[in-house]
């Protein structure tokens, strides 16, 4: 289970959420998405409404639903020969209602992970989205998952809130989720013409001692593009650098775990 988080908003999360998610796919993998995000950008991403949704994870926090009920399959995701499928856990504007309801509640940094657990066993990943924030919402994200994908946007000042994401995950590790691990860093928006960019990556790598994965995803129009169009910009722009930078993380990622028919 792979929470992507960044305090910092506009920094490709939902991007990468949904990108690394689509690649998964295609590689025969089953993949959860889950939108941990009051603003549901990765939920209308996908092709769903947010505003027509009758439940969504808010159901599942505030009034108990299990998240079989409030799941939706992805459609035209999947692998060669129909292998690997994509669903989401979609989200709403109701969510942000569901932080004053969780902060009253014992053990509030655990709704997440102990919904998901009823479904955990049907997915080779599940990838949580987390919103712009530190929040509970953020918290239970992290005490969810086994590992933390940070999307950095490789640009001036934008790697400052990492040290204070990492005392959260510190925090976390200490009091809810002994397990947590770092997996790195996907450096987003990337400009190898520019020094700066590259300055960025390597002060990540030396303050903190974080790995970068490889490749970084420059910068380009087509990501913009793609979630108008329901579309994640492999299915958008299949051959674009973009799409086969995610395609690489992807692979990078997948090779940490046992092969499914291995």
């Amino acid at each position: 289970m792979l929470a992507v988080a960044n305090q910092k908003g506009g920094v490709a999360k939902t991007t990468s959420v949904h990108s690394l998610g689509v690649a998964l796919a295609e590689k025969g993998r089953t993949v959860l998405l889950v939108d941990l995000d009051p603003q549901a950008c990765l939920t209308y991403s996908v092709g769903i409404e947010p505003s027509s949704l009758d439940t969504s994870l808010h159901d599942v926090f505030v009034r108990g639903a299990k998240v079989d009920d409030v799941r939706w399959n992805v459609d035209g995701v999947g692998g060669n020969g129909g292998s690997g499928a994509m669903d989401i856990v979609p989200s709403t504007i109701d969510l942000a209602g569901s932080e004053v309801h969780l902060l009253g509640k014992t053990g509030r940094e655990h709704m997440l992970k102990r919904a998901l657990a009823g479904v955990e066993d049907e997915y080779d990943y599940i990838m949580i989205d987390c919103p712009p924030s530190l929040g509970v919402l953020t918290i239970n994200g992290l005490t969810a998952a086994e590992e933390v994908l940070i999307p950095l946007q490789c640009e001036a000042l934008s790697h400052r809130g990492v040290g204070q994401l990492l005392e959260t995950i510190e925090d976390v590790r200490q009091f809810a989720n002994a397990q947590l691990k770092v997996r790195g860093v996907i450096a987003t928006m990337y400009d190898e013409r520019l020094r700066h960019a590259r300055e960025v990556i390597a002060e990540v790598r030396e303050r903190y001692g974080l790995e970068v994965l490889d490749p970084p995803v420059r910068k380009s129009v087509r990501f913009a593009e793609a979630p108008a169009r329901s579309r994640s910009i492999l299915q958008h722009a299949s051959t674009s650098p973009g799409a086969a930078a995610y395609r690489q993380l992807a692979e990078v990622i997948d090779a940490d775990r046992r092969p499914v028919d291995g």
